[in-house]
């Protein structure tokens, strides 16, 4: 079992910053697949940016060039830098995390709790 808790989120302002932290039960490195997503209300959730066990990151095109996806191994967190947040970045944030044993039948997945972002006009 993989317990995720996110941090982070707020309440900011139309150009500002915020950076989610989801912190990993677990060594990170084992984790095949990372990611974000998020959810508003009404919508579907939708992958934003996703990061594999490679070290390569994508992101949904909506945030490219604002949003960064990372990795830090040894505190087994993964981070979601925004910047230059519009109004419709607004969502509820989930971290969530894919993991493929070798050898195995199946892969697992794990969900964060989730943190709201709110981002004002």
């Amino acid at each position: 079992q993989v317990q995720l808790v996110e941090s982070g989120g707020g309440l900011v302002q139309a150009g500002g910053s915020l950076t989610l932290s989801c912190a990993a039960s677990v060594n990170i490195f084992s984790i095949n697949d990372m990611s974000w997503y998020r959810q508003a209300p009404g919508n579907e959730r939708e992958l934003v940016a996703l990061s594999p066990r490679d070290g390569s990151a994508q992101y949904i095109d909506s945030v490219k060039g604002r949003f960064t996806i990372s990795r830090d191994n040894a505190k087994n967190t993964v981070y979601l830098q925004m910047n230059s947040l519009k109004p419709e970045d607004t969502a509820v944030y989930y971290c969530h995390a894919v993991k493929r044993p070798i050898g195995g039948l199946r892969e697992y997945e794990y969900w964060g709790q989730g943190t709201q972002v709110t981002v004002s006009s």
